[in-house]
């Protein structure tokens, strides 16, 4: 079946086909005294029932935007994680007086905008529209109906969202981390995942939001062009109403950072790069004194753009990387700090070093007063720019609000950056970046990256954990002694139904489909022995790419654009085009390791590795029990770019005494992993050698 990988490599290739300064400037000017902000005028009240209301007047443009935002306490969802998110979703789904697509179509009409989320609901239109906006948003608010079928629908695409994302390097890395951090026991911790969403009722749903969505806890922001007394009575007049109720605020035991270096590390058989994710929790709340000095240190070491400390070593110096970053976030409950970036496998573990270096760099060495007076700087227009938008001068009102700030914490925001010294950032380094204490999560290709990081953990071992967190362990074995490679894929071969009734198959029909991104694709191939080989694919009905090769020739045509296929290329299609091609590695001089015992899928797998004549290398994984393939992994390189290409087969199917895979799930080149079906296979019909014909 490893025809197969390759077709949809081609399948693939066409889908995402279709879809500073001059170094003069060497001196920095001496910071002059900071800038004084105009934060824009903003009022705030309460309703009786606790409502408190924000109002961020803007007469620049006729439009008013407003949020009811519901402050939730951080919740356990155990085994039910991801129901707050789908009962936010599904709010605007259908009240007691409008469906969905009615309230769509009154949204649409007013050429507004409605969103409703596990924090609240929020909206956008003109300001002569605003009434009836209002009138939405409250119904939405206030009336859920919940429907059943829309629950469903929401469910299954929730489903496939994350069938799609587990198979991505950074949100593995990302919730991996998460589980490091906090621990499943926390709420950051806890991961929404198919098993969690596969539990979760309607009943779940209602129960968030009946429990969490109260006056008392929530907001209501009004920007734009409205003035406070206007604002005021449209607040008592949509949400004065609203019963308030009791929320109980959860205590948690507070989270203690790692007390030594340890290196955790998620199997990404066959990638190409890491994702290196160095993170730890911190006791670091908004707004306290150490925030800002924090956040500056921060923008020292890894804060977006190259200027970065990380960014001029990893990525402008090493070339380990096109980008990496650090990041310091605060919370009323724990922050976290976190710096990453992915990776060639190859440099993985220097690209730690530098990591570790520039963290340490920064408790041990004082930042120039150049250096930290260009961060500040950056930081000094980027808060600059964002006060033109009163979206933003909104969101700083409601953290004053939230987070108990002083009223003049953002006016003064400048005036407390401008006093950072080096000797500040020194005190925040060695306060909240510490990596001799500190989680070092790698998702990578075990086999190159993994006994490379042995030394960055304290102890010299390496922990292993599955996409979602959960520590696995991780069995690597030699093979019998006696056991090779020919021997395993003789082994397939006899599964699959013997080279006896493989040399009877005299052609092949194969048809395949998918779907991505709301496209439909089908695949029609089409093969005849010896080595006669023609592929069509279909998009959403429509011919859009071939491949044939007669046996001597070969060529490919893309939106009929037609092309020769001439050396490499030319020998990679005779070599697909070949039925069961393992039954002639020898003769077409493949050679052919067996690598070890592997487990794939929580199967132990014989591990070989295939190099072709023209030097292509694949890694096929072969079930120890029945025989069969249940994985191969390629590297498909493109100019100086290379990327894996992961399919796996399954629910094997006899036809004509002959075993062929009916499922194929192919990640690594799209966005999101392909699932096939496969519809239908015939053997020996007597294919026409027309269908072959190159011209």
């Amino acid at each position: 079946m490893k025809k197969l990988a390759l077709i949809i490599h081609f399948l693939l290739m066409l889908v995402i086909a279709a879809h500073a300064q001059e170094d003069f400037r060497k001196m920095a000017p001496k910071p002059g005294p900071a800038p004084k902000i105009e934060m824009g005028a903003y009022e705030q009240f309460t309703l009786p029932n606790g409502l408190q209301v924000i109002v961020v007047e803007n007469h620049k443009l006729p439009r008013v935007s407003f949020q009811i935002f519901v402050d939730i306490p951080p919740i356990q969802e155990g085994d039910k994680a991801g129901a707050a998110d789908m009962a936010g979703q599904l709010l605007k789904t259908g009240t007691k007086t409008k469906s969905k697509p009615q309230i769509d179509e009154a949204t649409d009409f007013l050429g507004a905008s409605l969103f409703s989320s596990a924090s609240g609901v929020s909206g956008s239109s003109l300001t002569k529209h605003k009434d009836k906006l209002l009138e939405l948003m409250a119904d939405v608010l206030f009336n859920p109906i919940f429907p059943q079928e829309e629950f469903d629908k929401l469910k299954a695409q929730t489903l496939s969202g994350l069938a799609f994302s587990k198979d991505d390097p950074n949100n593995i890395a990302q919730n991996v981390s998460q589980v490091l951090r906090y621990g499943k026991g926390h709420p950051y911790g806890e991961l929404t995942t198919e098993t969690t969403v596969e539990k979760i009722t309607l009943d779940d749903c209602k129960a968030f939001y009946n429990t969490y969505f109260k006056p008392n806890i929530s907001y209501f922001v009004a920007v734009g062009d409205i003035k406070p007394a206007e604002a005021k009575a449209i607040a008592e007049k949509y949400f004065g109403k609203w019963q308030k109720g009791e929320v109980k605020k959860p205590t948690f035991t507070k989270l203690q950072s790692p007390t030594e270096a340890k290196v955790s590390f998620v199997n990404k058989t066959g990638a190409v790069q890491s994702v290196i994710n160095i993170t730890y929790p911190i006791d670091l709340k908004p707004g306290t004194p150490d925030a800002i000095p924090a956040s500056v240190t921060n923008s020292v070491l890894g804060r977006g753009g190259t200027d970065s400390r990380l960014n001029k070593n990893i990525r402008e110096d090493k070339g380990y990387s096109y980008g990496v970053y650090s990041s310091i976030s605060s919370d009323l409950e724990v922050g976290y700090f976190n710096a990453g970036g992915q990776v060639r496998n190859e440099v993985t573990d220097s690209s730690v070093v530098e990591f570790l270096y520039e963290m340490k760099r920064l408790q041990e060495e004082k930042v120039s007063a150049e250096e930290l007076n260009g961060v500040k700087n950056v930081i000094t227009g980027s808060f600059a720019r964002g006060l033109e938008q009163p979206s933003t001068v909104a969101n700083y009102a409601l953290n004053t609000a939230r987070y108990k700030l002083p009223k003049d914490y953002y006016p003064t925001y400048l005036e407390k950056l401008s006093k950072v010294t080096p000797d500040d950032v020194m005190a925040m380094a060695k306060k909240y970046i510490t990596p001799d204490k500190a989680h070092i999560l790698v998702v990578g290709n075990k086999d190159e990256v993994a006994e490379k990081l042995k030394r960055f953990d304290t102890d010299g071992n390496i922990d292993y954990y599955d996409i979602y967190g959960n520590k696995v362990e991780i069995k690597s074995a030699a093979a019998p002694t006696d056991l090779t490679a020919e021997k395993v894929v003789e082994k397939y071969l006899e599964a699959i139904g013997g080279r006896e009734k493989l040399m009877a198959v005299k052609d092949v029909t194969m048809k395949m489909n998918t779907s991505m991104q709301g496209m439909s694709l089908d695949m029609l191939l089409q093969q005849k022995a010896p080595d006669k080989y023609a592929m069509s694919v279909l998009m959403n009905g429509m011919a859009v790419q071939q491949q044939k090769f007669d046996g001597v020739n070969g060529e490919a045509s893309q939106m009929g654009q037609k092309q020769k296929l001439e050396g490499k290329d030319l020998q990679a299609l005779k070599d697909q085009a070949m039925l069961f091609p393992e039954t002639k590695y020898k003769e077409m001089g493949y050679k052919l390791t067996l690598k070890g015992i592997e487990q794939v899928e929580g199967k132990n797998v014989y591990q070989v590795e295939v190099v072709s004549s023209t030097g292509d290398k694949t890694t096929d994984y072969y079930d120890t029990e029945s025989g069969l393939k249940i994985r191969s992994v390629s590297v498909i390189t493109n100019g100086d770019n290379s990327s894996t290409l992961i399919s796996d087969f399954s629910d094997y199917k006899e036809v004509s005494g002959v075993k062929f895979p009916h499922t194929l799930t192919s990640t690594g080149l799209a966005p999101v992993p392909l699932k096939f079906s496969i519809s239908s296979v015939e053997v020996n019909k007597g294919i026409d050698d027309a269908v072959f014909k190159v011209e």
